[in-house]
């Protein structure tokens, strides 16, 4: 499976759907430009598009996204599950910030979990709060790749985090939602995340994509922190 990041919390994933077709998978993409997140448009085409919820422009906007993908609200997901084009989907329903002063109610949003190349990875979303423990207790052994929120402030706390990865104990954690020159929000360098846990567990890759497959997965806990390529 190969992981491309994007920007703020859009990746692009492509890998053998369970019927044995290579898909691509776009997350959480933003809305381009200026006037919202400030990054380049996508532009390049997807089987599936998911999406943590539908109102948020820095997670919701598959209009520059080319081709005819699915797109799939992860708030609308049944609990079963579903599965499109080849790739199942979990949701878990969460919520932003219940202390944060948005200037309006919170929203909700979900994080998702799906399956791609055998890899199992875990989208946290826009949570803003620290996980249900009912959440942890379902996804403790089931992640292999976390795509984590670290950039602080509105999103997840870093303690809180901390203890999700913890509980979940995903093979490998790659970085999103963090500061970046290019965009507009101001919040936390991924630096601080990656200095809470020791520098042999944390690779920054140099590059915009990583490849990874279930025989490849580290034995134990890796960061992997990836150049952001919109």
């Amino acid at each position: 499976m190969k992981i491309t990041f994007y920007a703020h919390a859009s990746f692009r994933l492509e890998g053998e759907n369970t019927e044995g077709e290579t898909v691509a998978v776009v997350t959480d993409p933003y809305t381009p430009g200026p006037e919202v997140s400030n990054f380049d448009p996508i532009a390049e085409p997807a089987d599936v598009v998911i999406m943590s919820s539908a109102t948020d422009r820095f997670h919701s906007d598959p209009s520059h996204v080319l081709g005819n993908p699915v797109v799939v609200n992860a708030l609308e997901v049944p609990a079963e599950g579903v599965t499109v084009r080849g790739v199942p989907i979990r949701a878990f329903p969460t919520m932003e910030s219940l202390t944060w002063d948005f200037g309006r109610d919170p929203d909700a949003n979900a994080m998702y979990l799906f399956t791609l190349g055998g890899v199992r990875c875990l989208h946290i979303g826009d949570i803003g709060n620290p996980l249900d423990p009912a959440h942890l207790d379902a996804l403790a052994g089931q992640v292999d790749v976390m795509f984590a929120l670290t950039g602080g402030h509105a999103t997840i706390a870093l303690d809180d985090l901390d203890a999700a990865i913890a509980a979940i104990r995903p093979r490998v954690v790659i970085p999103m939602h963090y500061f970046a020159p290019k965009g507009r929000l101001k919040i936390l360098p991924v630096t601080e995340f990656t200095a809470r846990y020791p520098a042999q567990a944390v690779t920054w890759v140099g590059d915009t994509s990583l490849e990874l497959t279930p025989a490849t997965l580290p034995a134990s806990l890796h960061i992997y922190v990836l150049d952001q390529s919109r």
